[in-house]
């Protein structure tokens, strides 16, 4: 299961998200990327754009559970976002891996609304960053790899600098990825 390390205001949108230093607002958390992994020298100054992520597809609290799958399966999604009905506030997401397994369980039916199998963003206690298109794949992927809360991430949303749009979602599927077509 994945964690959200969430910010201390309610203002704005809760979401994971590596550390970008030279993000405008992102002062508190911010540390230097700490990856030694052989990918790093492959990045060569890449950045999230360069990943080319996915528009995100986002879902609703009370839409039924079987929506969110069907869309999810059209577009070959393992991750969808939940947002307000009347603000389009970031509230949570939907790992469907995860939800095919409280499927299989018993534990929600298709009928059900997603906001019984969403996994919501805490939104009091504890500091995240912000990660843009502008944000360096190392920092992508030692967020991935070493994220503050202790838990690793298998996948980040990515936002505009002010976090009020959700342009995509970046996993580490994506990531990997990247290195394995980029040439040496």
């Amino acid at each position: 299961m994945s964690t959200v390390i969430p910010d201390t205001s309610t203002s704005a949108p809760q979401v994971p998200a590596a550390v970008n230093k030279s993000a405008p607002g992102t002062e508190v958390g911010n540390k230097a990327p700490t990856s030694n992994s052989l990918w790093a020298k492959k990045y060569r100054g890449a950045t999230v754009e360069d990943l080319d992520p996915p528009p995100a597809l986002s879902c609703k609290p009370h839409d039924p559970i079987s929506s969110a799958l069907m869309n999810a399966y059209e577009r070959d999604y393992t991750h969808l976002t939940v947002v307000s009905a009347e603000t389009r506030a970031l509230l949570g997401y939907l790992n469907i891996p995860r939800l095919k397994e409280l499927l299989k369980e018993g534990k929600v039916a298709e009928t059900d609304a997603v906001e019984k199998a969403m996994q919501k963003f805490r939104r009091k206690g504890r500091v995240y960053t912000v990660i843009t298109m502008d944000t360096p794949l190392e920092e992508l992927e030692t967020f991935f790899e070493d994220n503050t809360s202790g838990a690793k991430q298998d996948f980040a949303v990515v936002t505009d600098w002010s976090r009020r749009f959700v342009l995509g979602v970046a996993t580490k599927w994506d990531l990997e990825e990247f290195v394995r077509r980029r040439p040496a």
